[in-house]
Formats: C-alpha cells, structure tokens, sequence
C-alpha cells in the first residue's frame, strides 16, 4: 500500500471547525459502564436548511444530516422522531433561537432539537449546527463546520462527536477508524474501515497469514504479525510496522517461533509482545527502532494476548500455568502477577477500557465464545454476549462506552460493535469474508 492510498482513507482530510459557543456546562447523559441501561433521549433534526443562494443539487446536506442521524441512533442513547410528525413550517423558521418556536417541537415530542443550515459552493461545504434543549430552550452546542466535498461523511462524523460530546461529556468514537484481518482474497489480510463499515480500504497484501493488527498510539502506524519465510527460510510469525504516510513496511522480529500479538505502550513507543524464540511463549518488551526485547515473564506455561492499560503500568495477558487458559494483571515490568479470572474453560484476548477500570475478553463457555467485561481486579463479571454463536476479540472503542468484537452467528465471522450497557449489537461488515481481531484506532 502507497502513500497515495494511505490519504485516501481520509484520516488526515481537514474539516475546519470554529466554534460560536461552548458546549453545556456539564454531561446531560451520564455513560457509567456496567450501569443499567440508559434510557433514550427523543431528538429531532430537521433537514438541514440551505443558506439564500445555495443549491444542493447532489444532495450533499443531506448526506451529512442522515449520516449523522445514523450515528447518533447508532449510539443507543437517542429516538429520532419521524419527519412525518413535525409540525413546523420549515420555509418560515431558521435554527437560531428567536428565528422558530419551542413549542411546535414539545407538542410532537421533543427533548432536544438539532438545528443546522448550509451552503455549497463548488466542492466545498460550510455548515452552522446547532443543539437545544427544548423544555428550557437553552442552547447546547453551536458551531461552524466547512468541508470539501470528498470528506462529507467525515464532516458527519465530527458533528456526530460533538453532539455526543455535548450529551456525554466525552468524546465520541465515530471519527475512528477500525483495523481488523478479512480472508476476502483468499489470504488473511488486514484492511482498515471507518467505524459504521464504509470506506474500506486493504493495507496488506501479502499473500500469506496475516494477523493481529495494532494501532500506534498517533494512529500513523500499524504493527502486526504474518507467517513468512525467517532468515532460515522457515515458516516464522514474524513481526512488521507498517508506516502509513509513507506506505513503508519495516520487518520489527523474525527471531525463529512466535513474534506476535503486539501492542504499543501508550507513552514510550515501545511495543509488548509474545515471543518464543528462547524455546516456551512468553512476553516481551521490545523497542522497535533497536529491535532489542526483554522477557518479562518466566513460567512453564504459554503467556500470550498481552495488552497494556491507558498509562501503561499494568499489562492483562493469558496464560496457561494453572492448567487452563486464564487472564492475569502484572506491572510492566512483570511484578505483582495476578490472576484475575477463574470461570470457563478458555479466555482470551483482554481488552482494557480507556478509563482503565473495565477489562473486556472473550471467554470458552458452553462450547462457544463470548463476550464478558469485568473490573480491572476480576471483579463484577458481566456478560455481553448469549445465544448468538461464537463471539470473540473484544476492543474498546476510545470512548469507553463501545466494544467491537468478531461474531459468527449468521455463519461467516463479521465484525460487531455493542455498547457496554448490552443494549445494542450492530453488525458492521458483511459479504467481506471472515472478519476477525478488530482494533479501534486513536480519535485524531
């Protein structure tokens, strides 16, 4: 993959934002995860109103509106009221206050209303966007938006994030990107989408096993593992940086075993990894620029999905020395081991929140996976997943309040996101193969 392609992706496309007034004082929607679930707010947004002398003959604006109603019912916390139901005579109403009535949005319903109007000049879009609480009138958010036109849903997705970042307090997910390995081709290869599944875009193309992609902490690089020929011209796991901006893929290890399973710290550029080149798997540290490694576990069991919290003092990892696969906490320097699971046959693949209190893993129960989360002390277990096949590869959104995850239920693995109140489960790929260890990456 080239650079060329690496800017199609649109990670670096700018949306210049400007804002006209600060957000409400303090969340409206408080996101406690493993709370009850939250009940939903009733909103509405009516078309997106075009300045004097604009068109829209391409239906850009209403690109941007419905895209933004479908992350936001994505969410679970928001009902949009049907456009069927609004009484308001749009021609005669603006979306400042002053410029429409309170009240033709209270008798349909509304607890909060989202205003906006736009122009399109060319290929470039300019947007007002506005929140208010209808009950009280107060103005939640505005702010000012521009866009070229090849990264509409981008600009979506911003406004998206700040209407949840108004509601919540905290930063939305829908501006991320989410990496993970499809088998589309034939090959196990690694791709990288926007959260909601659009803009697709393959970054190896390798021909061989790839797996277990991992984000850089700024988002501009990928490391992962893929079965290659090592310096004996033997089958090996072997370990690769791929540099975005640049398309360039740096070989990190291919020490003889196992170099796999690698996950940056989110502060020293540093990875964490498991290896086997000094006989049984165990975790190391590496830094990648020297490609030195040092083991920091020593056990007669196989220690492997290691996972660093958000200030990268505590690692999660899974090893078999009690006899089945468990999920133990050590320090970053391999001290102060805990086990922290005791339940099933098999777990796998910890996931800490970004918050650091919850762990999300998969485990073995009643013959199929799924999906649990519990305290970062093993603490408070919570299910997510039941009756819905094998659900597996956990991972936080940036947010805290989102998982993806793999599932098989409709046959063919594909990828999922539910929220940690377990009140939705939406599927994200389909027809793209087997869709498996998808990563969120930074927000930027």
């Amino acid at each position: 993959m080239n650079k060329v392609r690496y800017l199609a992706l649109g990670l670096f496309i700018h949306c210049f934002i400007f804002d006209l007034s600060a957000y409400a004082a303090k969340p409206l929607i408080q996101l406690n995860i493993g709370a009850p679930r939250i009940k939903r707010s009733r909103i509405a947004y009516p078309s997106i109103r075009y300045e004097k002398g604009s068109q829209d003959e391409l239906g850009y604006l209403r690109l941007v509106h419905d895209v933004t109603v479908e992350d936001l019912t994505f969410s679970g916390l928001f009902d949009f009221i049907s456009p069927e139901a609004f009484i308001e005579q749009s021609e005669k109403s603006g979306v400042k206050k002053g410029s429409f009535k309170f009240s033709d949005w209270s008798k349909v319903g509304s607890q909060f209303l989202i205003k906006a109007k736009g122009k399109v000049i060319e290929e470039t879009i300019s947007l007002e966007v506005y929140l208010y609480a209808v009950s009280s009138g107060v103005q939640l958010l505005s702010k000012r938006y521009s866009s070229s036109s090849s990264a509409l849903r981008k600009l979506a997705h911003t406004i998206s994030n700040d209407i949840f970042y108004a509601f919540t307090g905290k930063r939305g997910p829908f501006t991320a990107k989410i990496a993970f390995v499809s088998d589309v081709t034939g090959n196990k290869e690694i791709y990288i989408m926007d959260y909601d599944g659009n803009n697709r875009v393959q970054v190896t193309n390798r021909q061989s096993t790839t797996m277990a992609p991992a984000w850089s902490p700024d988002g501009k690089s990928l490391i992962f593992s893929s079965v290659d020929k090592n310096s004996e011209n033997v089958e090996n796991h072997n370990l690769y940086i791929y540099h975005m901006p640049t398309g360039q893929v740096k070989l990190i290890s291919n020490r003889k075993g196992l170099n796999s399973g690698a996950q940056y710290h989110p502060n020293s550029g540093s990875v964490i990894l498991t290896m086997s080149f000094l006989g049984n798997p165990e975790i190391f540290t590496m830094n990648p620029n020297n490609k030195t490694a040092k083991r920091i576990t020593n056990s007669f069991g196989v220690d492997v999905d290691p996972s660093y919290n958000v200030d990268g003092k505590w690692i999660t990892f899974v090893s078999d020395r009690s006899g089945r696969s468990m999920i133990y906490k050590m320090r970053s320097d391999g001290s102060k081991i805990t086990r922290l699971t005791y339940a099933g046959k098999y777990n796998a693949t910890p996931s800490w929140s970004p918050s650091g209190y919850k762990i999300a893993f998969a485990g073995w129960n009643r013959g199929k996976f799924d999906i649990f989360i519990m305290n970062q002390d093993g603490t408070t277990l919570e299910r997510l997943t039941k009756n819905m096949g094998n659900n597996e590869d956990p991972h936080f959104a940036p947010d805290g309040y989102f998982i993806v995850y793999s599932s098989n239920r409709k046959g063919k693995k594909d990828l999922y996101i539910t929220n940690t109140d377990n009140s939705a489960h939406v599927q994200i790929t389909r027809n793209f193969g087997n869709c498996e260890a998808p990563k969120w990456s930074p927000l930027y």
